[in-house]
């Protein structure tokens, strides 16, 4: 009799031992990152947390992938924008779209630029001088991420110095403009490369020299390509269609839409991708929050946005005077990409006050030719 009621307590243990355990594997389960009342997270060492950060701040596809992981709880919040963090901003992480321009947009940017962004500075400056017409503190920001050696930011100075833009005719810096240029083009920016070679083709603020320009031309073609090569699908190249012959490519009529290093060849090399400072630009003036004001116009370089700050400020063709450039980096890109099957000849054209331009002078003042390299 003994024996059985000590059976049955050893049961009775066993049993409850049993049902601790589990409710113990439904708590685990129910939430695998706590154990003891303990969040695994509030183990992690800030240092290793804001490393993580920095990582993901250079390498986001999008603001989105940056505050997903702000708002997963307090703590990420807050080491998320940690100086640190900010200053590591990649193009595609502050790649803020026109339609949801807002106050707070505004303060995220300038939160990033203050932080030592040099991306962040080019963005919110080109955002400022252009949508915001607040051309001393877009000018501004600009010249802090150009003192960081930043090629974009050095470039558009150096458009702003060509045109004059925010000023009058009399404010253009030719040789600002060039110096400024050349910076970038040391950098290997493509299109500072191009402006340059074409500067010293026409003499254009510098010693003309024609077999320099052909040179830094062949040289922005070059680095195109390797452009090409590097962010294509190895799929796309594998395949080789893009280096396919195509002799309608050379009709007149046919639009095209490549690369223009080899348009020239038939070869279907994807265009280059612009900065998001130029899409927002683009995006903005072309109805989302704004228009430029009345009697000015944009680049029609589809990848720039860039408009006019005073009328006549920017070049037109000479040929059709259907369109207009910021600079002539602009001009031979949409030259290849599109306007030489669309280019037709005039002998004169009205501007929008309904004044006459002829012979190809611009409001820039001197005559302009349809780029042919």
């Amino acid at each position: 009799m003994l024996g059985g009621d000590e059976n049955k307590v050893k049961r009775r243990r066993r049993m409850d031992f049993s049902g601790e355990n589990m409710g113990c594997r439904k708590r685990l389960k129910g939430s695998p990152e706590t154990f003891g009342e303990c969040d695994f997270f509030d183990a992690l060492p800030d240092d290793l947390v804001l490393c993580i950060l920095c990582k993901l701040s250079s390498t986001a596809a999008c603001p989105a992938d940056f505050i997903n992981f702000l708002i997963t709880c307090k703590r990420f919040n807050g080491l998320g924008l940690h100086s640190i963090v900010l200053s590591k901003a990649c193009p595609k992480m502050i790649a803020v779209k026109a339609k949801k321009w807002s106050e707070s947009a505004h303060r995220f940017l300038k939160l990033c630029a203050d932080s030592g962004s040099v991306e962040a500075c080019y963005t919110l400056g080109m955002i400022r001088f252009y949508c915001l017409r607040n051309r001393g503190s877009g000018a501004s920001l600009m010249a802090k991420a150009a003192i960081s050696s930043y090629a974009p930011a050095l470039y558009s100075l150096a458009v702003i110095q060509f045109n004059g833009s925010g000023g009058s005719k009399n404010d253009k810096d030719l040789r600002a403009g060039v110096a400024l240029c050349a910076r970038a083009a040391f950098m290997g920016h493509i299109d500072a490369i191009r402006e340059l070679g074409h500067c010293l083709q026409d003499g254009y603020g510098v010693k003309q020299n024609i077999t320099e320009g052909r040179r830094f031309l062949v040289q922005a073609n070059a680095r195109e390509l390797a452009t090409v090569l590097a962010t294509a699908a190895p799929s796309a190249l594998n395949s080789g269609s893009w280096l396919t012959w195509n002799p309608l490519l050379h009709h007149r009529h046919v639009a095209v839409t490549r690369c223009p290093l080899l348009s020239d060849f038939g070869c279907n090399v994807p265009a280059p991708e612009s900065h998001p400072a130029n899409w927002f630009l683009s995006d903005w003036f072309s109805g989302c929050e704004g228009i430029p004001a009345p009697g000015l116009r944009l680049c029609s370089h589809s990848g720039c946005g860039r408009p006019e700050t005073r009328r006549h400020e920017f070049r037109r063709c000479s040929v059709c005077g259907a369109v207009n450039y910021c600079s002539r980096a602009c001009q031979a890109l949409d030259w290849k990409l599109r306007h030489k099957v669309e280019c037709a000849a005039a002998e004169r054209w009205l501007d929008d006050g309904g004044e006459i331009e002829a012979n190809g002078i611009d409001g820039n003042g001197y005559a302009e030719e349809a780029m042919e390299s």
